[in-house]
């Protein structure tokens, strides 16, 4: 029996996340999935390309000439970091308001799908995802011209300044995620930093401002560099995360030079010391990494590691870390240690791909039991 989850899901037992109050935004995907079809039989029946390899072949084969290719959809669902994130959120009955890409001048169907307890702000149209999935993995294809319009201006079109400002005061937590996807997200922290982070009461437990970039590799050396060095202006009035999957935290490592770029580039540098690096350079409250198979973070200079529920058979992946930062952060809003916070983290993940769907706070506390004597 592991007796540090025993505790975690007796803290868990005590707590009241319906309670908290919570701010997240600014992205929004429809995900469309679909299939390729390799042979029609008749109007409804076809058989489907099945790997992205045959796939490739066939599209090989026209070049120099023309092909016609069959998509077939079958299946509309909420995308984006944000959404999804906010939907694991959701499944603890608290408070949500989600600010972002769904849909003008009226909200797509498709996120009228998220949960009761989130008040929905739409300031753009949705970007939309073709992803073309096969047994051996997805080609995800996507349109994201219109995520040019989440805007600062757009958002205090949509919402008001004053609602902005009265929502992050109220706020337990404020997370933006998927930087690399929007173009003027640095521009729009830039516009809170001066307009709305000054309107804002000061309070002894300051709420938690949490930022994921969503792979950065395709951004300019220059845009992160400016975009990570404006977290820090923020923890006047926040509590700051950065939260980064493992090839993140090397490339990130690698952009801002602060490590040998040979061993950043083979990953050879332990997880401790790119988290140290990246912690210290920043200057920010907590830098957050998740593998696959642990998760790490450093808080008040203190380093904490924890290993995670591993599955060699996922029922769904795409989503997982952003079940990851759910969880972490609701542990950090609950008042829990922050090696609790990684194991609520990936007990949160851990529940997603195993059942692929984000976990109730009942559903997590049973995790946690069960993973603490061995039955996960």
């Amino acid at each position: 029996m592991d007796l540090k989850k025993v505790e975690l899901a007796k803290a868990l037992k005590s707590k009241n996340p319906a309670n908290l109050k919570m701010v997240i935004g600014f992205d929004g995907f429809i995900d469309e999935i679909i299939h390729v079809v390799d042979k029609r039989m008749d109007s409804e029946q076809f058989s489907r390309i099945e790997t992205i390899e045959l796939l490739a072949k066939r599209i090989e084969k026209a070049s120099g000439l023309s092909t016609n290719i069959e998509l077939v959809p079958v299946q509309k669902k909420i995308g984006g970091n944000g959404p999804i994130m906010c939907n694991a959120l959701a499944k603890h009955e608290a408070s949500i308001n989600y600010i972002g890409a769904l849909g003008v001048p009226t909200i797509d169907d498709v996120f009228h799908g998220m949960a009761n307890n989130v008040k929905l702000h739409s300031i753009a149209t949705a970007g939309h995802t073709d992803a073309l999935e096969f047994n051996d993995g997805k080609i995800l294809l996507g349109k994201m011209t219109s995520l040019n319009n989440v805007t600062f201006e757009n958002m205090i079109s949509h919402l008001g300044k004053d609602e902005l400002v009265k929502l992050l005061s109220e706020t337990d937590l404020f997370a933006t995620v998927n930087w690399s996807m929007l173009p003027y997200m640095t521009d729009l922290w830039k516009k809170i930093l001066t307009e709305i982070v000054p309107l804002l009461p000061k309070k002894v437990k300051k709420p938690i401002f949490f930022i994921d970039l969503a792979d950065p590799e395709k951004r300019e050396k220059e845009e992160i560099e400016e975009a990570l060095g404006m977290l820090k202006l923020f923890k006047n009035h926040f509590f700051v995360v950065l939260g980064l999957n493992k090839k993140e935290a090397y490339d990130v490592a690698n952009e801002l030079d602060l490590l040998d770029d040979s061993s950043l580039v083979k990953m050879q540098v332990s997880l401790e010391d790119l988290n140290q690096a990246l912690y210290e350079y920043l200057e920010v409250d907590s830098v957050v990494i998740h593998p696959v198979d642990r998760s790490c973070t450093f808080i008040k200079n203190q380093f904490y590691e924890e290993l995670g529920p591993y599955v060699e058979r996922p029922k769904l992946t795409t989503g997982a870390g952003d079940n990851f930062n759910a969880g972490f952060v609701l542990g950090l809003m609950l008042d829990l240690t922050p090696d609790q916070a990684l194991l609520t983290g990936m007990a949160t993940s851990g529940y997603y791909v195993r059942n692929a769907e984000s976990p109730t706070f009942k559903q997590l506390i049973s995790f946690i039991e069960g993973w603490a004597v061995g039955k996960v």
